[in-house]
């Protein structure tokens, strides 16, 4: 879209003089050709400058591309201003013809652990209102010093290839796409957005609680930044090693296509011999998704867990074990994983 066609769409006047800037109009374009949606959708609207400023990219998609958007702002009731916030972002989105409505996190709140459980109950409410809106598609604010503060974090904790480069554009969880069109933004873009559109954006006091990890670490990114780190090649690496990644994946699919089979309501798979005999990131992955599928269960058993049992079939000692809300059992040349009742 070029600034000579901008007349010709239908955008609110208020938005569309802010259309105008030249280097807004600029994020807005890198943001139409990565986003590519053609279903409702809803937006997850914080307050902070990465979700109003994809509350206004998002909303000039939404009217070009004649998609419905849905706004909907979480308020986590974890300060006292959080509600005074909340209903301040929701007047000020809708003075900018972006409607929205607040949603509330009632009932006690945690004393340890905070942010993520904040997390998690903020993506419950958020995955309720998809299923009740019947909708399939979650946008939310992710951007590229987000993508950057995982990875370290994962290599703090010791993670694979798989979890250095978990936070991808888009994950289906629950039938629900999660899609992070930001992660091509960086966060100075994202506050350029949010102060030239709304001139606001909320300043979240936990953001220099240095109790936090994702605090330590960006500020140990940052002492790297100072020190010469060049944040385009990183990015080149972690796109690398999502490539090698994607190898990976294609062959776990295939071993699992080809090596397992379900049956009786499917309650039970049934893994061949020839399923094991594979690179061991292969295996190890086929049987994490193996007991994911048949536990049903959200998240994938700890690491730990799983070598141990993949061990017990490769000294071909395993007798019964349960896992995931899973019973696995040998049964001469084959594995067995059946729902644990």
């Amino acid at each position: 879209m070029s600034l000579k066609n901008l007349s010709a769409i239908k955008i609110p006047r208020i938005l569309k003089k802010k259309l105008s800037n030249k280097r807004l109009f600029k994020l807005y374009n890198i943001f139409e050709r990565n986003f590519d949606i053609d279903n409702p959708f809803i937006v997850a609207v914080s307050g902070g400058p990465d979700s109003l400023a994809l509350s206004f990219l998002t909303k000039i998609y939404s009217i070009k591309n004649r998609v419905k958007s849905n706004y909907f702002i979480v308020d986590h009731n974890l300060r006292k201003e959080s509600t005074y916030e909340a209903k301040k972002v929701k007047k000020i989105l809708n003075y900018y013809n972006i409607k929205s409505e607040i949603l509330t996190w009632h009932g006690k709140k945690p004393q340890n652990n905070i942010q993520s459980l904040a997390r998690k109950k903020r993506y419950e409410l958020l995955f309720l209102k998809c299923k009740k809106l019947k909708v399939t598609n979650l946008v939310i604010g992710h951007h590229i010093d987000d993508l950057f503060e995982n990875f370290f974090i994962r290599m703090i904790r010791g993670s694979g290839l798989k979890g250095l480069v978990s936070l991808g554009k888009k994950k289906t969880i629950d039938d629900v796409n999660l899609i992070r069109p930001l992660l091509y933004f960086s966060k100075k873009d994202l506050e350029f957005i949010s102060n030239h559109v709304f001139n606001f954006f909320v300043k979240d006091p936990s953001n220099k609680d240095t109790k936090y990890k994702r605090i330590k670490i960006r500020s140990v990114i940052q002492k790297f930044e100072d020190n010469g780190l060049d944040k385009a090649k990183l990015s080149l690496t972690i796109r690398n090693l999502k490539k090698s990644n994607n190898a990976i994946s294609f062959y776990v699919d295939e071993n699992k296509k080809l090596n397992s089979f379900l049956r009786k309501n499917n309650d039970i798979l049934i893994l061949k011999d020839h399923f094991f005999n594979h690179p061991y990131e292969v295996v190890f992955r086929s049987f994490s998704d193996s007991i994911k599928l048949i536990g049903k269960k959200d998240n994938a058993v700890r690491g730990k867990k799983i070598d141990y049992i993949l061990d017990k079939i490769r000294q071909n000692c395993l007798k019964k074990e349960t896992l995931g809300g899973c019973v696995i059992k040998k049964v001469n040349q084959t594995v067995i994983i059946s729902k644990e009742y």
